[in-house]
């Protein structure tokens, strides 16, 4: 036996080892103990002389291999193709995990590439935290805002700022040459740039003389007008584009990256040009959104402190009324930025992160019922020679190599997932429509499931295979069943905190779609026509187009009304007026604040019979009263309620607005929202649009009513405008359209949080069933036993399945204490659901309940079916 021993070490030292060693190596220590058998030693102790003999030779071989040059690599390559022989023998668990992997990784890359421009990322602006948002807040404008009357008092006193500019918002502009184009022009300061640390990329920034009522015409056109209208012509600086009928000269060109502060669409910068003396003694003057950068170690909270002087004499100088509801705001840029949607941004983080980590622990799950299955190959390896740094390093390489598997299809999946976020995303959301995959990202989410997947692997190599192991299949539950157990507890868990999240969301869409808006929006067609300034600068050039254009709107087929507004419910932009501003003739003026925001729209006749708004008192605006003297109003609802309790409206005079005309009360209109989809209802009145030069502008929405589909009527349309100018742009937007549009955001909220927790819920339900069918497997020779001793398939079914019923229960009490934690930062995010919503929290508890339940019973049915003798043999 000795001679053979020290032949096949020589053998070994001579010739390349095979890839299959192990193999061959098991195959002749069963060789080995069958001649002894045949021989006449009993079977133990013929396997114990066939390990020591081949035992030595693997160590042997072991150590002969480390001598040659390059012995690392060649065991590295060993373990690779070790590994792959592995899975090619269990296809299912290696695509498992791979598969598991691969949606955890693309799912949190695809959203943390998104979430990362809203969080996180650094905004296109040198020191981009030093820059802020500074003004009032008052409730005429949602946004902190200044006015010339006050702006640069502040700009002139102000201490903690080292710049101070402001901009005046941006407006529709024509470039009115060879292609005229309808673009957006944003007016800004000169040392707008400057204050944010933007340099153009071409020519120069405006210059102080520029920025002067008369001063020489000039603007800063975006990359993107550069590339697409002037083709990156290198000439462009310099050259006189005509803008709204004007030479301007083009002095640069700004970064492609660029954007403003407050994220409106800006094609053109053109300078605002205030006369800053008149502006200095204007009540109230213009309306400006002023930026500051701040000086370096002072924060926005000191800066807001140090801004309360020249506040209060701002304050001052407003009405006594307004005072309370007037307030000093200094925020930085990004939390101006991204307040509507920060919080849905932190949302979809958190739940991304929560499939991630199920996905992580789904994959440990499975490892360490592998590691548990395959003790006995452990040990018989172990008992060869195998060292327990060879047998760690093995397992390593297959760990490493299902992570970096599921890793490309990750990235393969984010790259999908990206590009259908931003498919099905809406507008609003801001820097969504430019994500795209970050690598930093990629390579963080691949490191987290690396890390994840080695430190499991690390904690199964830190036991040794136990010597029982060589003369059993099975080798019981193993010692990390406790882990495994507590893994899916928390798989449960995290899912049924995703559920209830998602039910919320859920119910509040739902309730988000069935809110009656007060109006009919089927079958209605709004046409927005916005003229050219420059070609309509007088307000009768103005009505007579509209009029001409509402005449053969009239005579189109199949329209059965047509009005006319200056904007549209039951969302957008309309007229506001302060409530305590408004004089009701024989009544006391109310003082005191404001009273609130009153929204108000002018109209013609047709305007209610289009879109539905029924007049539930008096009688709507005729076409008469459009070439009359007198003014007329209608009232909704609830402002007639509030301005006259009981009393009948009908009939009294208003002053809407301060010195301003009055009004004869005509009618009373149901409520309409005017706040959107999830605003409250707002008090609105109705202004009669007469055929008086003093009541048009730019701009006015068509209102069509009709039974024919809006691609039949826009041809007809757009060929009617044209007939009247043919230089005039039409645009066309069903009702239908509009409202769906208002929905988009938490359509999409909803339907990615549900995509996810409906991945939790699938890896956490595989998860269990994989616990429950190896702890079944685990179990055969037991289920035999008590089989034979009088167990019924019913006693059988309770063993096993109350096991997976323990572990629902627990991670489902979990996940429900969790859940009504968690609920409660959704709440701005839900419409008409409270964030402990009982029929929420109880479907999502009975949803979970039942598809685990199912999990569960699936491999315990399969225990029910095993035959006692069968079990009884198993070992």
């Amino acid at each position: 036996m000795i001679a053979a021993f020290f032949n096949r070490l020589r053998h070994l030292r001579t010739r390349r080892l095979p890839a299959d060693v192990d193999d061959e190596l098991a195959f002749h220590v069963e060789r080995s103990t069958q001649a002894r058998i045949a021989a006449g030693v009993s079977r133990e102790e013929a396997r114990r002389l066939a390990l020591i003999e081949f035992g030595g030779m693997e160590r042997a071989r072991e150590q002969c291999y480390e001598a040659r040059p390059g012995w690392w690599a060649g065991n590295v390559l060993q373990d690779v193709r070790y590994a792959l022989r592995g899975f090619r023998r269990n296809v299912g668990f290696a695509l498992t995990v791979v598969a598991t992997l691969a949606l955890g990784i693309g799912a949190t890359t695809a959203v943390f590439s998104v979430v990362d421009r809203i969080l996180f990322r650094p905004l296109p602006y040198a020191h981009d935290e030093r820059l802020v948002s500074v003004g009032l807040t008052a409730p005429i404008i949602p946004q902190e805002f200044m006015l010339g009357g006050s702006y640069y008092n502040w700009r002139d006193n102000q201490k903690p700022f080292e710049a101070f500019t402001s901009e005046t918002g941006a407006n529709a502009c024509d470039l009115t040459e060879r292609n005229p184009a309808r673009l957006s022009c944003a007016s800004v300061e000169a040392n707008f740039l400057p204050t944010l640390g933007v340099s153009p990329i071409r020519g120069r920034n405006f210059l102080p003389e520029e920025d002067r009522p008369n001063g020489p015409k000039a603007a800063l056109i975006s990359y993107a007008l550069w590339s697409a209208h002037y083709g990156l012509d290198p000439a462009i600086v310099g050259r006189l584009i005509d803008l709204d009928g004007k030479q301007v000269r083009v002095v640069g060109v700004l970064p492609g990256d660029f954007e403003m502060p407050a994220l409106e669409q800006a094609d053109i910068l053109v300078p605002e040009a205030l006369e800053e003396a008149a502006q200095r003694k204007a009540d109230p003057g213009a309306v400006m959104y002023a930026f500051a950068r701040l000086m370096p170690g002072i924060t926005a909270a000191q800066a807001e402190a140090q801004l309360e002087p020249v506040f209060n004499y701002s304050l001052s100088l407003a009405p006594p009324q307004f005072r309370k509801e007037v307030h000093l705001r200094v925020r930085s840029v990004r939390d101006r930025q991204v307040q509507d949607v920060r919080l849905a941004a932190w949302v979809l983080l958190g739940a991304v992160l929560a499939v991630l980590l199920i996905a992580c622990a789904n994959v440990a799950s499975l490892l360490m019922a592998r590691g548990a299955a395959r003790e006995r190959e452990l040990a018989v390896r172990q008992a060869l020679g195998a060292s327990h740094g060879r047998l760690a390093r093995q397992m390593l390489t297959e760990t490493l190599l299902l992570s970096l598997a599921g890793a490309a299809a990750g990235c393969l999946l984010a790259e999908i997932l990206l590009r259908v976020f931003i498919a099905i995303a809406p507008a609003g959301i801001p820097f969504l429509a430019h994500a795209q995959l970050d690598l930093r990202i990629v390579a963080f989410t691949v490191l987290l499931a690396l890390v994840c997947g080695a430190g499991f692997t690390v904690l199964l190599a830190l036991k040794r295979p136990r010597t029982e192991a060589l003369t059993a299949r099975t080798t019981g539950q193993g010692s990390h069943a406790w882990l495994r157990r507590c893994l899916v507890t928390g798989q449960i868990a995290i899912s049924l905190v995703l559920l209830t999240g998602a039910a919320l969301l859920v119910r509040s869409f739902r309730n988000i779609e069935l809110e009656n808006n007060g109006l009919q929006t089927h079958g209605v067609l709004a046409v927005h026509i916005q003229l050219p300034g420059y070609r309509y600068s007088t307000p009768q050039k103005q009505m007579d187009f509209f009029l001409q254009a509402e005449a053969a709107l009239r005579r189109l087929p199949g329209v059965e009304a047509v009005g006319m507004s200056d904007s549209l419910p039951p969302g957008g932009a309309h007229g506001d007026q302060i409530y305590n501003n408004i004089v009701v003739a024989g009544k006391p003026h109310q003082v005191g604040g404001t009273g609130g925001m009153i929204a108000w729209r002018w109209v013609t006749p047709d305007y209610f019979r289009a879109l539905g708004i029924p007049i539930v008192r008096g009688q709507e605006f005729t076409e008469p009263e459009r070439t009359g003297s007198e003014r007329y109003i209608i009232l909704s609802s609830l402002l007639a309620a509030r301005l006259f309790g009981s009393e009948d409206p009908l009939g009294h005079r208003i002053q809407p607005v301060p010195d301003g005309p009055t009004y004869s009360v005509l009618g009373i209109a149901a409520n309409v929202k005017n706040a959107g989809l999830t605003g409250n209802d707002e008090p609105e009145y109705y202004l009669l649009r007469r055929n008086n030069v003093e009541e048009w502008n730019f701009s006015t929405l068509f209102e069509l009513k009709t039974a024919l589909p809006s691609s039949r009527l826009a041809p007809w349309i757009r060929s009617d405008v044209a007939g009247i100018d043919p230089t005039v742009p039409v645009v066309f937007e069903t009702l239908d359209e509009r409202v769906s549009k208002l929905a988009e955001q938490p359509r999409f909220e909803t339907a990615l949080i549900g995509f996810f927790a409906a991945c939790g819920l699938m890896m956490a339900v595989i998860g269990l069933y994989g616990v429950i069918a190896f702890i079944a497997a685990q179990r055969t020779q037991e289920i035999g036993v008590r089989m034979a001793l009088g167990a019924t398939r019913i006693d059988i079914l309770s063993l096993i399945a109350g096991e997976g019923v323990r572990l629902i229960a627990v991670g489902g009490a979990i996940g429900l204490a969790a859940s009504l934690g968690l609920a409660q930062f959704l709440k701005s995010l839900l419409f008409n659901v409270v964030p402990h919503d009982p029929l929420s929290f109880v479907a999502v508890t009975l949803l979970l309940a039942l598809v685990a339940l199912g999990a569960a019973l699936l491999p315990a049915r399969g225990a029910m079916r095993v035959q006692p003798v069968e079990a009884l043999r198993y070992e």
